[in-house]
């Protein structure tokens, strides 16, 4: 017997290394052209995945999460793997535990972790609620979400809002901007005399300024593939903008290099670091890379002078606010809890949507042809009394339907099995759910 449910297959920073997370990564264009597109009606030609209904892809620098309902009576772990491995060539099989798979109210109270912060490289990392929201709006755009991921996305966004405005766990922001700054300063000390170059231009690169400014650094400098971009992010501080084929005259004035693009394929490589190297071998060099996939050739750990650090170097590397936000933990897993059992009831209630829909369809239509029948026998009426007939009318069935709406939205929201063929036999309604 099939059981339709929320699943969510990934990996994440906690389960595999970055090298191999940069290699999994698909996006909602990939998957819908294997899926049923859900506002269209456009049902893929390959069948075997018309048990999966709706989709959401969450993707980032430290997780790569796909979301999905399935109806099916077979491995619905398998089943998305077997999805994934027709748009990409990674053989999930093999991972092993750094793929993880949680179903029904596992996967809803993971993913309402996740927009709380709690599952986050950093404990309580602003980015990642954006982030949740992006992937919802991007599904939206894409017509792969439903009802249910609809509700569940919604409610997640939802709590990940009410967890940062009602507990302290955003207070003394950490971010891995700030651990990555920790790092530096942990390698090379003192970074008040240093000169640090910053490559990207987007979020995660502004937000790296932003932590440096706050520190009262202002030696930064910016390397981007716009260079107008560059210099107007460095006009802040004492650095200067650079294009990114100006990196080895940026890298050789650098003591210490955040790099966060969105490149899909490395940009430093381990011999244009090499003879940054050569031209001043007793400055160090600390290159961090934030970047997935990463945006510095690995091979650059063995040049001596260098210091390279990726993200999952930075696991340990945390603010000393981490502490004080733990302390937020239990009153954010009470917010969850309320919002998942909120999100229980409204999952429910989807079940007799459709049949509440068409009993409203089916009354407004009887109103409508009742109302033009008295109309034809009543004449010419003037505006005003047919503004009155047809709010007596439109009240009337309001209230008729009223108490039976009530009790089926009630009895499914508690878990009260409904008999919605019979209801529907009842009314007379067509079609079935």
């Amino acid at each position: 017997m099939s059981v339709r449910q929320i699943v969510c297959l990934g990996l994440s920073h906690r389960t595999a290394p970055v090298e191999v997370r940069e290699r999994i990564r698909c996006s909602l264009i990939d998957v819908g052209q294997l899926l049923p597109m859900v506002d269209t009606g456009i049902v893929s030609d390959y069948c075997r995945f018309s048990a999966i209904s709706e989709a959401v892809i969450l993707s980032t620098c430290n997780r790569m999460e796909f979301y999905t309902v399935v109806d099916t009576d077979e491995d619905p772990r398998q089943l998305m793997i077997d999805l994934l491995a027709s748009i990409h060539p990674a053989d999930l099989n093999a991972m092993g535990d750094q793929v993880y798979f949680h179903a029904g109210e596992t996967a809803v109270s993971h993913l309402l972790e996740v927009a709380a912060g709690l599952d986050s490289l950093v404990l309580g990392e602003p980015q990642i609620l954006g982030q949740v929201t992006d992937a919802y709006m991007a599904a939206v755009k894409a017509h792969t979400i439903g009802p249910i991921l609809d509700a569940l996305f919604q409610t997640a966004i939802r709590s990940g809002k009410r967890v940062r405005t009602e507990t302290a766990i955003s207070s003394n922001p950490a971010s891995i901007s700030s651990v990555s700054i920790a790092k530096a300063k942990q390698t090379v000390g003192d970074l008040s005399d240093k000169q640090i170059l910053i490559i990207g231009s987007g979020e995660m690169a502004q937000l790296a300024i932003k932590s440096l400014h706050a520190r009262g650094l202002t030696q930064i400098s910016v390397a981007n593939r716009t260079q107008s971009r560059a210099e107007a992010l460095a006009s802040d501080g004492n650095g200067q903008g650079y294009s990114l084929e100006d990196l080895p005259q940026a890298i050789t004035a650098a003591d210490v290099v955040i790099s966060a693009t969105g490149a899909p394929s490395p940009i430093l490589f381990e011999q244009t670091i090499t003879e940054t190297m050569n031209l001043r071998p007793e400055r160090p060099l600390v290159l961090i890379d934030i970047a997935v996939p990463r945006d510095i050739d690995p091979a650059a750990r063995d040049i001596s002078g260098v210091h390279l650090f990726d993200v999952d170097d930075l696991q340990g590397t945390l603010d000393e606010s981490l502490e004080a936000r733990k302390a937020e933990i239990p009153q954010i897993k009470s917010i969850l809890a309320g919002e998942e059992a909120c999100l229980e009831i409204e999952l429910r209630t989807l079940t007799v949507k459709p049949l509440i829909a068409d009993l409203h369809q089916k009354a407004e239509a009887i109103r409508q042809r009742e109302l033009n029948r008295t109309l034809r026998h009543l004449g010419d009426v003037d505006p005003q009394t047919l503004e009155h007939l047809q709010h007596l009318t439109r009240s009337l069935v309001t209230k008729l339907l009223h108490e039976p709406t009530k009790q089926l939205r009630t009895q499914a929201g508690n878990g009260t099995a409904v008999d919605v063929s019979s209801v529907r036999e009842l009314f007379g309604l067509t079609g079935g759910d």
